[in-house]
């Protein structure tokens, strides 16, 4: 039976509800009134505490999923962008992937680095390996990162991840350091993410790949992985060891778009109904090629139109939370997401391990191809000529605004008191340290022109003179 706030993963994410909300949805998707009602709730709303909105429930995301009206669809795009420019504004989050190590013990049919794989070297970062990397990326200007790992208990524990976590934030090369670092590594137990919390991370994320269990069990035949249930309760396990950001996703390409949908939407109530506070963030990958990994042996691909509907819907469904694009998609699916509810993507990724401190980039250990290759500059410059302002801003997890303090922040319009002109302050730094000398004209007079939209006027003023400071060579200011 369905139980949004049941410990079990085959009840708050049941496969009964999913099919009974798939079949309802496909017999309302063209209720015009049940429609415009939904997408009524949907809007943001200002009440005595700043703006708000209500989301949406699985249900009512996937009425909205299944229409096919052409004109309601460019409404609900409407709609994504008013609610992403309500909390978010035009900020986007800057990060990079790191690999630490391939070696994996699962079996997982869509990734090269499941066990069979014969044909892939393997490698894991010594310390010093993953100071060169670090360097490597601080020298671009990137300030967050997210760790990625194959899981294996031995090559790959706990130990080694909390060692590298230690490395990486020890390191401070030129005016470069990082400043958060997110983890993305397998399903662990509540005592491992009590360490990673002590450890320091930012959010601690964790792709579902998909929802629909028979096809999870037939997608990761071996492994730890292949435990369907201790994978889906991962969250809540991550919240009990006192992680309260955390990072939801699923594999868009393994399973129907619907199904996945939907179960993402539940696990995202679950936590709220459970925690007090939904996901942090969630991913929308898709399945790409990568070595003796072929996409089109899936049959559930998704093309780009269902792709921009889905981060579209997201956005609506659940407003507050940040949604991550990575470099799997190119310049031209990333311009248009962005503008429907995407708030976070990667610059200049190398999904290989190693790969950063290696002038060409390696492609013999990558999990992924990469479709958007371009430099950190390049694509820094490109959300700015857009009118976006690229945030490499860490601040709200350094100053202890996470789960429900970042929530109510969100909420009652302050972010744009603090997020706003924290982005602004570490797009001066990037300006400063690492642009190109055309990046650097667009990018100041953008901040120029930003400052006025910062509503505090004091607030306004002490970033005026963060301004200053960091032309004179000071760094590292936040609200």
């Amino acid at each position: 039976m369905y139980n949004v706030k049941s410990r079990k993963a085959e009840e708050f994410i049941s496969d009964e509800e999913i099919r009974e909300t798939l079949e309802y949805a496909e017999a309302n998707k063209n209720n015009l009134a049940l429609i415009d009602s939904i997408l009524q709730k949907a809007r943001p709303y200002k009440d005595g505490a700043g703006v708000r909105c209500n989301g949406l429930t699985h249900r009512e995301a996937s009425v909205l999923l299944a229409c096919e009206i052409p004109e309601k669809i460019q409404e609900m795009y409407k709609l994504a962008e008013e609610i992403k420019k309500a909390f978010y504004g035009n900020r986007i989050v800057i990060f990079a992937p790191l690999y630490l190590s391939n070696y994996c013990v699962n079996g997982c049919v869509y990734c090269p680095y499941h066990l069979k794989n014969s044909k892939i070297p393997r490698k894991k970062l010594t310390q010093d390996e993953v100071r060169r990397e670090v360097i490597a990326l601080q020298d671009t200007g990137h300030k967050r990162l997210a760790i990625e790992a194959g899981e294996h208990p031995t090559m790959n524990p706990i130990s080694y991840i909390l060692e590298c976590i230690q490395t990486i934030y020890s390191i401070k090369h030129k005016n470069g350091a990082i400043r958060r670092v997110n983890v993305n590594i397998a399903a662990t137990t509540v005592e491992n993410y009590r360490k990673l919390k002590e450890a320091g991370i930012g959010t601690y994320i964790l792709f579902q790949e998909t929802y629909h269990k028979e096809s999870y069990l037939a997608l990761h035949p071996t492994g730890p992985k292949h435990d369907y249930a201790y994978h889906t309760e991962a969250m809540d396990r991550a919240m009990e060891g006192g992680i309260d950001d955390v990072g939801l996703g699923v594999l868009f390409g393994l399973e129907r778009y619907k199904y996945e949908f939907a179960g993402l939407l539940m696990h995202a109530e679950h936590l709220e109904a459970t925690f007090g506070v939904g996901p942090h963030t969630i991913s929308v990958p898709r399945i790409k090629r990568a070595d003796d990994i072929d996409p089109s042996a899936f049959d559930n691909s998704i093309s780009d139109e269902i792709f921009a509907k889905l981060c579209a819907l997201i956005r609506i469904a659940v407003p507050y939370t940040g949604i991550i694009i990575s470099t799997r998609e190119n310049q031209a699916v990333r311009e248009k997401v962005i503008r429907l509810g995407v708030s976070q993507i990667s610059g200049a990724s190398r999904t290989s391990v190693g790969g950063y401190a290696e002038e060409e980039r390696p492609h013999d250990t990558e999990q992924f191809d990469v479709s958007d290759q371009r430099s950190l500059d390049e694509v820094v410059c490109w959300l700015m000529e857009m009118g976006y302002i690229p945030s490499f801003c860490t601040a709200c997890y350094r100053e202890g605004r996470t789960g429900d303090r970042f929530m109510q922040l969100c909420k009652t319009g302050q972010i744009q008191n603090c997020c706003h002109p924290n982005a602004l302050i570490t797009l001066k730094e990037y300006l400063m340290d690492y642009a190109s000398a055309n990046t650097a004209e667009v990018g100041n007079a953008l901040i120029q022109k930003e400052i006025e939209k910062i509503p505090n006027p004091k607030v306004r003023e002490i970033v005026k003179n963060n301004l200053i400071q960091i032309q004179q060579g000071q760094r590292d200011f936040r609200f």
